[in-house]
């Protein structure tokens, strides 16, 4: 497993500066005050200030220091070496106070101070499928989660992914497996560069595991949370069926002619 890992390292460390230069992630309307939240986890998730808040894998940290701005004490954590260091200096650059660590999400305990505890755990978007355990995902969840905290999650739909996603697709077709497998999905270069810039190079392959909503639920549950809600909507904040949908007024992806009967996004909020 350590391999597939590894390898997803290599390839995010190479996606950084590109996304660093991109149009998508606009690092220059950022540092000139741009949150990088979507409406969606601003009104779920509510209220901040004060809080204590842990982002698991924040890339390379806009919605980390985007909490901060709104009052959060917030620590950020990536696998990646080359996010992180940019992490630290958008936080400089910015002047926003925030800790950033190097490690996988697995390896957090032994990362952080053991004993350390937040009021929010929180992820967002495209984050599960770089895990090949949600067991454990969920036991680390609650691991650094204080009593009556609160997590967190919005995500890309288990359902909304298993479409074929090329540039050519004239409709919905199956093509990915909805279900989980050990062995994960290989995806090599194919000259399209990054979801965030087609247009740039891209070497490395990327390793992804599928996970049904039914896993993503049982393993909050089975590790001791309790579901506060779940809500399924038919709109996406990218669009990763390229040919298949159209930006809305409200800046959400759907499906052409508005078809809203394809769940293409969620979201999760547990306590301990």
């Amino acid at each position: 497993m350590n391999e597939y890992m590894n390898a997803n390292r290599e390839h995010w460390n190479e996606l950084v500066p590109i996304h660093e230069k991109s149009d998508m992630y606009d690092v220059e309307g950022f540092k000139a005050g741009e949150s990088s939240l979507k409406s969606i986890e601003l009104d779920e998730l509510g209220d901040v200030e004060g809080k204590s808040l842990l982002h698991l894998q924040c890339h390379f940290g806009k919605d980390t220091l985007s909490w901060a701005r709104l009052g959060a004490k917030v620590t950020g954590v990536d696998f990646s070496e080359e996010g992180i260091a940019l992490a630290r200096s958008l936080s400089e650059d910015i002047g926003v106070e925030a800790n950033f660590v190097v490690s996988n999400v697995y390896d957090l305990p032994d990362a952080l101070d053991a004993g350390e505890k937040f009021d929010i755990v929180f992820t967002s978007y495209g984050v599960l499928c770089w895990l090949p355990d949600l067991t454990r995902w969920g036991q680390i969840i609650v691991h650094f989660l204080k009593p009556g905290g609160t997590f967190y999650i919005a995500e890309f739909h288990p359902f909304g992914m298993v479409f074929y996603d090329g540039d050519d697709a004239t409709g919905l077709s199956v093509h990915y497996p909805y279900f989980y497998a050990s062995d994960p999905m290989k995806f090599e270069p194919d000259g399209y560069g990054s979801y965030a810039d087609r247009s740039a190079t891209v070497t490395t392959p990327e390793f992804e595991w599928n996970h049904g909503l039914g896993d993503v639920l049982n393993a909050l549950i089975s590790a001791g949370l309790k579901i506060e809600f779940l809500h399924e909507f038919p709109y996406s904040c990218y669009q990763y069926l390229p040919s298949l949908m159209e930006k809305c007024d409200d800046g959400y992806w759907r499906l052409k002619d508005k078809d809203e009967t394809v769940p293409l996004m969620y979201s999760i909020k547990a306590t301990k």
